[in-house]
């Protein structure tokens, strides 16, 4: 029985998973042909992991989750649950880690600017700047420039090689120096040393602006925690003694249980919307 409920979960959240699954459709404003999951992934520092790996654990782990609730307090509706919250994790702990990579990275990028700055004045041709970033850029930052100086060298074509940069740093900023880097290529100028010190000057800025403004909101997250997982650990509780078992099984404690999981997802939802910082779009060429 336990086996059936769960393999049914499964079969459930992939079909609500399927959207993310396929590439949108597209748009007036130019967006990349990949499916929700597959940028996650990208933007995640998971760019080798596959769409069908990470839907394979999410399936996984509904599976267990649905199994032990369902063992443990014998509530269909608690498992059900349970495979729902146990599915979405993985992609919650994605987007939590592509918002901390963006966080780190965001204090990198004034220094890749001066970088290429201090490069481009020395004498360097613009694709011999940023392929000098692979010995000179900061570590966290540095692998994906050694594949783009990689793809120069065998290939010799400067634009498409910044596109596999994009695609490896996946990251908004890194979109904006190189779209800069492509209009220099392409129509030339001289005002590309400044531009590049107008751009490090405005990162700076925002980034010292963003950590203040996230210190003080980080609470809001936190409050946010708590009130959506505690009451579900006292309901946990409750359902493992015979008598709240049987409340909770009744029709009406079926009601109940799924009425404060909507509540909890929406208040959850709408904490997180208050406290949440609009993040800058990426640039795709």
């Amino acid at each position: 029985m336990t086996l059936l409920i769960g393999a049914l979960l499964g079969a459930g959240l992939l079909l609500c998973a399927s959207p993310w699954l396929w590439p949108p459709r597209e748009r007036a404003v130019k967006a990349p042909s990949r499916g929700r999951l597959r940028r996650l992934l990208d933007e995640s520092g998971h760019a080798r992991t596959s769409t069908r790996t990470l839907v394979v654990v999410m399936i996984a782990l509904s599976v267990v989750a649905a199994s032990l609730v369902l063992l443990l307090t014998t509530l269909p509706v608690l498992a059900v649950l349970a495979a729902l919250a146990a599915a979405m994790a993985p992609v919650l702990f994605l987007r939590g880690r592509r918002l901390r990579l963006r966080k780190a990275r965001r204090q990198l990028w004034p220094d890749v600017c001066d970088l290429l700055v201090a490069a481009i004045r020395v004498g360097l041709s613009l694709p011999d700047a940023v392929a000098s970033l692979a010995e000179s850029a900061p570590p966290a930052v540095r692998p994906a420039f050694a594949v783009f100086a990689r793809d120069l060298r065998a290939t010799g074509r400067f634009e498409s090689s910044l596109d596999r940069l994009k695609d490896t740093l996946a990251d908004p900023i890194a979109d904006r120096i190189a779209e800069t880097l492509r209009m220099a290529r392409q129509v030339g100028g001289t005002e590309l040393t400044g531009v590049l010190r107008a751009l490090s000057a405005s990162v700076r800025a925002d980034a010292a602006l963003r950590g203040e403004v996230e210190a003080r909101q980080s609470w809001i997250r936190g409050a946010a925690v708590l009130g959506a997982v505690a009451p579900w650990v006292i309901l946990g509780l409750l359902s493992m003694r015979p008598e709240g078992r049987e409340a909770y099984a009744s029709p009406e404690g079926v009601i109940v249980i799924v009425v404060g999981a909507a509540v909890s997802v929406v208040a959850y939802r709408v904490m997180l919307r208050i406290g949440r910082l609009p993040e800058p779009a990426r640039w795709f060429g």
